[in-house]
């Protein structure tokens, strides 16, 4: 079958591989859909530590089950099912707090488990006696809901964050994140969303997903001064740091307001050292929060969101690229000529 491999150079090749194993204990699918996440764009172009090669990448998943192994309870041929791809040990502390996504033991889908870029994926006893999986109401396209995992992430973010009504909510970055962001802010009932972008197109098209919002551009216009001209001097009650950019992890300390709160989205691939300015933290009692990856929880918060019309994602469902046409959804998605590719076996 052919998939998409992360080989043991650090390159990745479509090539043909075997079809996966069926077991007692596992089940396979056909992917209906996957997508390309902010992780897997930098795999792709600076390679990754945390992956063990050769690898099927890739982790935003939907498919259609083909094969269910014996021992599997709950599942059955021709169901729709979204993948949870970060898998706890479903032993210690954590997971059984329900928090699978910081265990220890972490295995994910495309890192130490073969991935979602492919036409088949098998899904690992592990996943399953985790029950690391949504069945899909069929009211749901698979293109909206292989976006329920990376809105799960979003989601997890926001639970810190404590957004509501009459705050104002800064989002560095206007990728599908940030623009994830904006419209779970919305929901929350938001009174001002503010996008800090310097990709002018990138940033245009945000706005045209959400008119409602504000803009603005760091070299054109100075940060600090136009965030306090918008929040009367205050600074913002929330500051999310939605891209990868050490410099902008600094620049939310100094706009957030006094008892504000900042997640730090981004997780920064070089060196993570000097950015947070513990005197900001401490006079303004500042909050500041991470995040990484999400809860089989979060992922269904995430698919009612869709189903009930809370959350529209259809508009970004767009950009549809074959499995053979993979890298040239990375190209466009480094180039920023789009933000969200998902990538469909079959297409052309």
């Amino acid at each position: 079958m052919l998939s998409y491999i992360y080989e043991e150079n650090k390159e990745l090749l479509l090539k043909d591989i075997p079809f996966p194993k069926k077991k007692p204990n596992n089940a396979l699918i056909k992917i209906n859909a996957s997508s390309i996440c902010g992780t897997d764009l930098r795999t792709y172009r600076f390679g990754s530590s945390k992956i063990t090669p050769p690898r099927v990448v890739g982790h935003e998943v939907v498919g259609e089950i083909v094969y269910v192994g014996e021992e599997v309870k709950d599942l059955s041929i021709g169901e729709r099912i979204q993948i949870v791809p970060a898998i706890g040990c479903g032993k210690c502390r954590l997971c059984l707090n329900g928090r699978t996504n910081l265990c220890d033991e972490l295995k994910t889908i495309g890192f130490q488990y073969d991935g979602a870029f492919a036409e088949y994926m098998e899904m690992p006893s592990d996943l399953l006696r985790q029950r690391n999986f949504n069945k899909i109401d069929d009211c749901i396209s698979d293109e909206e809901a292989v976006l329920a995992e990376p809105v799960a992430c979003v989601i997890n973010s926001q639970e810190f964050l404590n957004i509501n009504r009459g705050n104002t909510v800064a989002i560095f970055g206007s990728g599908f994140i940030g623009n994830m962001h904006v419209e779970l802010a919305r929901l929350k009932g938001a009174k001002e969303i503010i996008i800090i972008e310097i990709n002018e197109s990138r940033a245009e098209k945000c706005k045209e997903y959400n008119p409602d919002i504000k803009i603005i551009n760091p070299k054109k216009d100075n940060l600090h001064d136009s965030i306090m001209e918008i929040t009367n001097g205050y600074g913002t009650d929330v500051t999310i740091v939605a891209c990868s950019v050490g410099s902008a992890q600094s620049d939310a300390m100094k706009i957030t307001g006094k008892l504000g709160r900042i997640s730090l989205f981004g997780g920064l691939p070089d060196n993570s050292l000097g950015f947070i300015d513990s005197n900001i933290i401490h006079y303004k009692e500042i909050s500041v929060y991470g995040v990484h990856a999400s809860t089989a929880k979060q992922n269904r918060l995430g698919l009612e969101y869709i189903k009930e019309g809370k959350l529209d994602v259809k508009k970004y469902t767009n950009n549809i690229f074959g499995l053979n046409k993979i890298e040239n959804a990375f190209e466009c998605l480094k180039n920023e000529e789009i933000i969200k590719a998902i990538i469909k076996p079959k297409s052309k």
